[in-house]
């Protein structure tokens, strides 16, 4: 039976090895992007002037030279801009943003309010030159992803891990802050909801995403910042619930990611085989070199980080529970992302957009600047190296056969990183979303 929110999203109605000389190319009904540079993800480095020719939403090929001639193709001039792979966000929340009234809009707003808002925040998104995201828990993201698959509304490609899984009274847990007449009412939350105490509710709940229409799996391992509880950082799990999510998860061929401030929560986690652990606020020395001998990937989130430590300043932003966790925690990712990059741990690129605004995910990487990662280096965390968190092969680059994501800024984001602020150009699939205002 359809959901309310199903109903009413509903309603809603890289390069190749060798660059090709600059001759005319038989193209009826394709596009012709003439870029005044261009990104190899691959080698992170930019590269002069290109022609990438996109038909039937692939790239067919990359010509050298940035005005070749391309008969029978849409020419579109990008030659001032550089042109690069759709970025990816490993860690959104498109069901939701933060604000005062967050904590109590839960017990006024229908699941519909939220699903409409999330079409803004989708588009917003993908306006920003973000073509994919992975949205890291919410109940709206499985419906959202099929109604921009369907062609319904606009937005980037979805990863959705659905409902995070929990335990009882940990970060994630839905009924955390409610009163006990309430509680008692609605009874404790299981592994339906996301919320599990044993091995065997571990099953069940990665067995319950899967039925869901999950893509990915989310856990909370460790106490969160924005929850309405103490502990920011205390583990959460036994590493035998963990174990089990991840094998469980294994069998349905899904990739798990772990939300993880406390230290000890991040070493369960990476023993028991995670893809990735997100946030990282206390990652050792023993835990980042765990990381590397486990292939683990670490996603910072440095303007989560950031955001919450601001707003922590704010009289009443934050209920008196969370504002000492805000201000403690936030304020350490950002040194602890240049730490890790320096230690030589894998990184990807991810924001907690949802948090912050919609729409402004790309300042992370000019924070991951900040924190001492190269440019070059932020630009493939958000490209081929988040294609890797997420197992496909088919995007994060330029190149022959791979999708037609494309995105463009004006001048050279590697000389000038601030340029990923003014996103002029955004193509998803070969469908143009933005341009620039003239040719």
């Amino acid at each position: 039976m359809p959901t309310r929110l199903s109903c009413a999203l509903l309603a809603l109605a890289m390069l190749p090895v060798a660059a090709l000389p600059a001759t005319a190319l038989a193209a009826d009904g394709a596009s012709a992007l003439r870029c005044g540079k261009l990104f190899d993800s691959r080698a992170g480095k930019i590269l002069g002037p290109h022609t990438v020719l996109v038909r039937d939403g692939r790239v067919e090929r990359i010509v050298s030279g940035g005005n070749a001639s391309v008969a029978g193709a849409t020419n579109v001039d990008l030659s001032g801009h550089t042109c690069m792979p759709g970025w990816t966000d490993l860690h959104v929340h498109l069901g939701s943003q933060s604000s005062p009234d967050s904590y109590s809009e839960g017990f006024r707003l229908d699941d519909i309010d939220y699903a409409f808002r999330a079409v803004g925040y989708a588009r917003q998104t993908l306006l920003a030159g973000f073509t994919s995201v992975r949205d890291l828990g919410g109940e709206v993201a499985p419906h959202l992803r099929d109604a921009i698959n369907q062609g319904l509304v606009d937005g980037p490609r979805i990863w959705a891990a659905g409902k995070s899984i929990a335990t009882t009274g940990g970060h994630a847990d839905p009924t955390n802050g409610y009163n006990s007449a309430l509680s008692h009412l609605i009874g404790p939350p299981g592994p339906t909801q996301g919320v599990i105490n044993s091995v065997d509710d571990a099953r069940q709940a990665v067995r319950q995403r899967y039925k869901d229409g999950s893509d990915v799996i989310k856990i909370t391992a460790t106490g969160g910042v924005l929850s309405y509880a103490k502990s920011g950082d205390a583990p959460q799990f036994r590493v035998d619930e963990i174990q089990s999510i991840v094998d469980t998860a294994t069998d349905y061929g899904y990739r798990v990611a772990a939300h993880a401030h406390g230290e000890e929560g991040m070493r369960r986690a990476v023993e028991a085989g995670v893809t990735s652990i997100e946030h990282g606020t206390y990652m050792s020395d023993e835990v980042m070199a765990l990381m590397k001998r486990k292939g683990t990937w670490y996603i910072p989130t440095i303007y989560a980080g950031r955001f919450v430590a601001d707003k922590a300043k704010i009289d009443g932003y934050f209920p008196a529970v969370v504002r000492p966790k805000a201000e403690k925690i936030g304020a350490l990712i950002q040194a602890t992302a240049g730490k890790a990059y320096r230690s030589g741990v894998k990184m990807a690129f991810g924001t907690d957009m949802g948090v912050g605004p919609h729409g402004d995910n790309a300042r992370e990487f000019v924070y991951l600047t900040e924190a001492g990662v190269p440019a070059a280096v932020a630009l493939q965390m958000a490209t081929i190296r988040a294609a890797e968190v997420l197992g496909v092969d088919d995007q994060g680059v330029i190149d022959s056969g791979k999708r037609a994501d494309i995105i463009a800024v004006q001048g050279d984001p590697v000389e000038d990183i601030n340029r990923v602020l003014d996103v002029r150009f955004v193509m998803k699939d070969g469908v143009i979303y933005k341009q620039p205002d003239a040719y």
